[in-house]
């Protein structure tokens, strides 16, 4: 009997756990990472609450543990994930890109690029069009 392949899907996930206090956002790098050996792959990762801090260019982690930041950036290059930081919360956080900093009068920015600072409206558009979108919250 023929066992026919799953279709390959794309998933979005939402992000709402601070990098090293808590463990949604290493469980959700692990599943984005392990999807592509499935056949699948994530098309979005948006970081909401203190998940916005996964994007911080100041994250310098102990040299025992895993670099969450440079995982993250992994993934956008082997799936063209787009990294996606709610702007609200980013800024209540002092996340900021270089055009907020210039804005807001701040010497420096401190979001890492590739991620990007977005509305909520690309949440909702990564639901509609995603194949799932996964939430790891703590």
């Amino acid at each position: 009997m023929h066992e026919e392949m799953p279709l390959p899907m794309n998933y979005a996930l939402l992000v709402m756990g601070a990098p090293y206090s808590q463990q949604a956002a290493h469980s959700a790098l692990r599943f984005a990472m392990a999807l592509p050996a499935r056949g699948h792959r994530v098309g979005t990762v948006f970081f909401y609450h203190d998940g916005v801090y996964n994007a911080s260019r100041l994250m310098t982690p102990p040299r025992d543990e895993p670099h969450l930041l440079e995982r993250w950036c992994e993934l956008h290059d082997q799936q063209q994930t787009q990294l996606l930081v709610c702007v609200a919360s980013g800024l209540r956080r002092g996340l900021l890109d270089q055009r907020e900093a210039q804005r807001h009068e701040r010497e420096a920015h401190t979001l890492e690029a590739p991620f990007e600072l977005t509305g909520l409206g690309q949440l909702i558009e990564a639901g509609l069009t995603h194949d799932r979108l996964l939430t790891f919250a703590p």
